[in-house]
Formats: structure tokens, C-alpha cells, sequence
């Protein structure tokens, strides 16, 4: 990373804050967030700001999401929500989201979730980053939603890089539905590198518009931003989107190490169903010797681990609940706290290396080599 790319990635623990507070900082997990402004952005797009339960700071990365655990009255429903609020600004947190047609959480958050309305949520989590940032232009790229890691960055960067050279490009259905347009266009005014652009597949009645309209393609990419292929590029939004994209911009030139995506596309667990007739002819097979003792805190429980199950595989037979949603080590939702013992984790990115250097632990692919308590 450049000199300059790491003054544009900053760090998100360089926030100014009264004494007394610096000590408290969200962990998520049992700290329950409290929801205190719920706000309509778009149609069918709502912002919900939280403050902890208890009062802390938030700390986080531009970019990074965070698990919502909603109590539904189906079940609880985990949903990953990307953060769009900046970490420059510590005292709140908020996340915008979009209830598409099928949607189930978001529907039950927008028919539920009100000021001081109580859910859990886990995190935060995430590589897509300023961090990874080697150059000093940059060119965020997004589709509907898709833009709230960018609104995140671009918030950080107004506070704590205003000269910063971004490109911001955004792609909506209509005008009516480009998310944060007003506070994009103030953003504009007060940023002298910020150059915004962007492309609707139609126009609306509710507002006039004297932009492009239709797909975004190679011309319209070029004509708005020409010098794309020398920027750093973020790309965010629905998956054909960002296969489009993230082919136009390296066959044009763009080198692969300077593009990045984000996407909440955690590929399914297969389940085989196996018959009773199947079963029967099967050969008994005797279960691997239980080679340690895995200690919940919080429950009080305590249950035997093999040498090949997990944590979250142990805390799921003796009854202990641990929110997972990927269970590949990517989505950081299982993190909990090991409290003594010794295990073996192969993650894919969900945790960093201060958290594991704190004592955090992913659950879905740790796996102990001595007895272990955690705190769960």
C-alpha cells in the first residue's frame, strides 16, 4: 500500500472521545443494541441507527457488516447487513437496508423494529476495506444496496480525508431509488476530488433527471470515468453486476489486485438424506473416541469434542446456541471468546489477528487440542 493509500484507509481507532467512554467499547455478542431513529431513505429502504444497550463506543471499519439476530416470531432469523454509518463518528451505528419482494428479515424489521426496540447483533466483520487500498484514486462502484459499504467509506473519508480523489458511481432503477442522493450531492460540495456519477435504468415522474439512463456499459463507464483502470476499484451490488463489472474493468486494463467486491452469497451446506433401508445396510461404524472437553461459561455446560468436530458442532449437541451463518470462517458471526484451552482454527478471513491475539476464537472452525472453555 502507498503512503498516500494508507493515509486515504486511515485508522478506525483515531477518533477523539471523552475519557470516561474510551474504555467501553461494543462487543457485541449478549450486548444487546438499542434501536433510537429508524429513517426511510428510498422506497422499500429504510436506515436503522442503534446505540449498545449499555453506553460504548462502536469500532469498526468502513466497509465492514455486522449480524442481526432477529426474534421472529417463526424462529430467530439471522441476517448480515453491511454498516453504513462511518467509524469516525463511534457513539452510534447504523445499517440501511432494502426489503426486496421475498425478503423475510428485512420485512420483519421494517414491521418491527421501532425507537427502543431491543436485537442482538454480532460483529463486526469483514475484509472489504480502505485497507486494501494500493493506490490513492479510487473508484467505488455500486448497485441498489450495494451502496452502503461505499456510503460507509465515503463518510470516513469525508471526515477524515476530505481531499481524497474518489470516483463514485451508483446504479439504480430509477431516480427515485438512488439511495443517500441529497447527502451524496452535499458530500460533492464539500469534497473537491468527489466526483459522482450515475446510471437509471428508467426515468420516474417523481423527479427530473438530465442523466444516463439504461444499463450501465463500457461507454457510459468510460464517458463518466475514463481513467478507471489507474484507480483502486470497489464494487458492490448484486452478483451479475459485479461479474460484469469485475470483467470490463480487467479486461480494460485494470490489474486484478486492484479490484475488490463484497458479497453475502455463503454457499449452501449440502444436506443428504439418507432412508432407513439405506441405513440398515450400512456398516456399523464406531464414533471417534471423545478426545477433550469443551466448557460453555455463560450455560454452564459441558459437552465432549472429537478430534474432528468443531466448537460450534459440540455447542449444538449439548444444546449451547452460537449465531453462525457461513460456518466457513468468512462471515465472523461465530466469534466468541476462549476463555483457557488450546485449539487449531483454519479461518478464511472472518477474524483478525488482533482479535485472535485478545483470545477470540471462530467457533465453525475451531477445533480443540486440549479441554477448552469459552464463553458461550
Amino acid at each position: 500500500m502507498t503512503e498516500a493509500a494508507r493515509i486515504v484507509a486511515g485508522d478506525a481507532q483515531r477518533v477523539h472521545v471523552a475519557p470516561a467512554l474510551h474504555k467501553n467499547i461494543w462487543k457485541g455478542g449478549a450486548e444487546r443494541l438499542r434501536v433510537v431513529n429508524v429513517v426511510d431513505e428510498a422506497p422499500d429502504v429504510k436506515t436503522f441507527t442503534f446505540l449498545p444497550e449499555a453506553p460504548a463506543l462502536f469500532n469498526y471499519k468502513a466497509g465492514q457488516f455486522l449480524t442481526l439476530d432477529l426474534p421472529a416470531p417463526s424462529g430467530p432469523l439471522l441476517r448480515t447487513y453491511t454498516i453504513s454509518s462511518t467509524p469516525s463518528r463511534p457513539m452510534s451505528l447504523s445499517v440501511t437496508v432494502k426489503a426486496q419482494a421475498a425478503s423475510v428479515g428485512t420485512r420483519w424489521m421494517f414491521e418491527n423494529l421501532v425507537p427502543g426496540s431491543l436485537v442482538k447483533a454480532v460483529g463486526p466483520a469483514g475484509n472489504f476495506t480502505l485497507e486494501l487500498a494500493q493506490r490513492n484514486g479510487l473508484l467505488f462502484v455500486s448497485a441498489g444496496s450495494g451502496i452502503t459499504p461505499m456510503m460507509s467509506m465515503l463518510r470516513w473519508l469525508a471526515d477524515v480525508s476530505p481531499d481524497a480523489d474518489v470516483a463514485f458511481l451508483h446504479c439504480a432503477r430509477s431516480p427515485a431509488d438512488i439511495i443517500f442522493r441529497e447527502e451524496l450531492a452535499f458530500l460533492a460540495r464539500s469534497m473537491p476530488n468527489l466526483r459522482l456519477g450515475f446510471v437509471v435504468e428508467e426515468r420516474d415522474h417523481q423527479s427530473a433527471w438530465s442523466g444516463m439512463v439504461g444499463r450501465l456499459d463500457l461507454v457510459k463507464l468510460k464517458a463518466l470515468f475514463p481513467t478507471f483502470a489507474d484507480r483502486e476499484v470497489y464494487c458492490c451490488g448484486p452478483d451479475p453486476f459485479m461479474k460484469w463489472v469485475r470483467n470490463v474493468v480487467l479486461s480494460n486494463g485494470l490489474p486484478e489486485d486492484n479490484y475488490h467486491e463484497e458479497a453475502f452469497t455463503f454457499p449452501a451446506i449440502p444436506v443428504v438424506e439418507t432412508t432407513a433401508a439405506e441405513i440398515a445396510l450400512q456398516p456399523e461404524v464406531t464414533p471417534p473416541a471423545a478426545t477433550n472437553l469443551v466448557r460453555f461459561q455463560v450455560s454452564g455446560k459441558e459437552y465432549p469434542c472429537s478430534a474432528e468436530e468443531t466448537l460450534l458442532q459440540t455447542a449444538r449437541k449439548a444444546g449451547v446456541r452460537i449465531l453462525s451463518v457461513c460456518e466457513m470462517g468468512l462471515c465472523g458471526t461465530c466469534k466468541v471468546m476462549k476463555i483457557s484451552g488450546d485449539v487449531t482454527m483454519e479461518h478464511s478471513g472472518g477474524i483478525t489477528e488482533d482479535e485472535i491475539e485478545e483470545g477470540y476464537v471462530l467457533a465453525c472452525c475451531s477445533r480443540p487440542t486440549s479441554p477448552v472453555e469459552i464463553e458461550a
